[in-house]
């Protein structure tokens, strides 16, 4: 089993959060997700303005298996897409917790949905 950070925030659809020192949040997918892929082919990001409600699909992840939706952790505006991800789409499966997908700027700080280390590491327990 990979390692799960005890740094970032997570969900159960498997996208990992990370809250920058300005207030946005750094949404990419876990390591336990791109494993379960695995070889990643294409990602779809959002484009920088768009307005998503908690739990809305907002990306598209493609592996040589399956296409999976990539889900906003909480409310807010896109704020920046990784363009650097989608032009090399493998870097997920190289370094999940690297290679972030997009930044959200959330409509407000709750957080107390998302899931730590620990709650994660449970439910992928439990899958």
């Amino acid at each position: 089993m990979s390692t799960i950070p005890t740094d970032l925030k997570y969900t159960k659809s498997h996208e990992w959060i990370r809250v920058e020192a300005d207030g946005t949040l750094t949404i990419g997918v876990t390591d336990h997700a791109q494993e379960a892929l695995g070889d990643i082919v294409f990602l779809e990001l959002p484009e920088a303005g768009r307005k998503v409600e908690a739990g809305e699909a907002c990306a598209v992840i493609e592996s040589v298996k399956a296409a999976s939706d990539i889900y906003a952790p909480v409310a807010g505006e896109i704020v920046a897409a990784n363009q650097d991800t989608a032009d090399t789409p493998e870097s997920v499966n190289g370094d999940a917790y690297a290679a972030w997908l997009f930044r959200l700027k959330p409509d407000a700080a709750d957080l107390s949905g998302l899931l730590d280390a620990a709650g994660y590491e449970s439910v992928i327990a439990s899958a």
